[in-house]
């Protein structure tokens, strides 16, 4: 475009990817506090979530853009309870199975009642509230004003893979799959933080895809706490029928 407009037009663009880079600082301690302090997610997440709205909001985002429209919700709804009914089945064989049923060994959730708190509670409060308003909402609106839909997939992806750095670090000594297929010591460590990012760098892009066809954030989000929170109910399961 030339003209008097668009020196304008430019700056606009330019003005989101600044934006967006604000958020990314933001999320940065965010994510160690997360880590380092227990529980403290319960607060921080929410009330991070709500601040990042906000400065999306102020930058000029819209509530369609950041997935959250009021015309969205009956379809992001619809999506998302295909999705868990979906993910439901595949963890509920994957569980019965003695071939994948070790994959569920996970200590950290070896956890009685207390799963039905985590999984209902804690995950989404704690983990998918933030990270969907994060990512999928305020990063990927930003980022697709700014360059387009592929560039804020690729970059708010590769993001969220990066995320899950810090929680990673010990997930070989935790879970017992992971820790049989990597191995023990710092190599064992660093294949199985290699192993989360891109992991969850390619769930990102599922995510975001989602978030792109059905205009909601429900639909990625309904997802997100499937793969995690039917997770941990599983490995509870698991380990209270103590089969092998």
């Amino acid at each position: 475009m030339t003209g008097p407009g668009a020196p304008l037009e430019r700056e606009s663009d330019t003005h989101f990817g600044r934006t967006a880079t604000i958020v990314v600082a933001i999320l940065v301690p965010v994510n160690v506090i997360d880590i380092r302090v227990e529980h403290a997610a319960l607060v921080v997440g929410p009330v991070t979530a709500a601040g990042l709205v906000l400065i999306a909001r102020r930058a000029g985002l819209s509530w369609a853009d950041l997935g959250l429209g009021p015309g969205t919700w009956r379809r992001g709804l619809a999506w998302a309870g295909v999705i868990i009914g979906a993910v439901a089945v595949v963890f509920a064989v994957g569980a019965a199975l003695p071939l994948t049923r070790n994959s569920f060994r996970d200590t950290r959730y070896d956890l009685g009642w207390g799963a039905l708190l985590t999984a209902f509670v804690l995950i989404p409060l704690g983990t998918i509230l933030l990270e969907e308003i994060a990512f999928r909402g305020v990063l990927w609106g930003l980022l697709r004003r700014w360059r387009g839909p592929w560039v804020a997939t690729t970059i708010s992806s590769l993001l969220f893979g990066l995320w899950h750095v810090l929680s990673s670090l010990h997930l070989a000594a935790d879970n017992q799959a992971v820790g049989q297929a990597v191995g023990g010591g710092r190599s064992g460590q660093v294949l199985s933080v290699l192993g989360t990012v891109l992991f969850t760098a390619a769930s990102g892009v599922v995510f975001c895809e989602l978030r792109r066809r059905s205009g909601s954030l429900l639909a990625p989000a309904g997802l997100h706490w499937a793969t995690n929170a039917l997770g941990v109910l599983a490995s509870s399961a698991v380990w209270a029928w103590g089969t092998r």
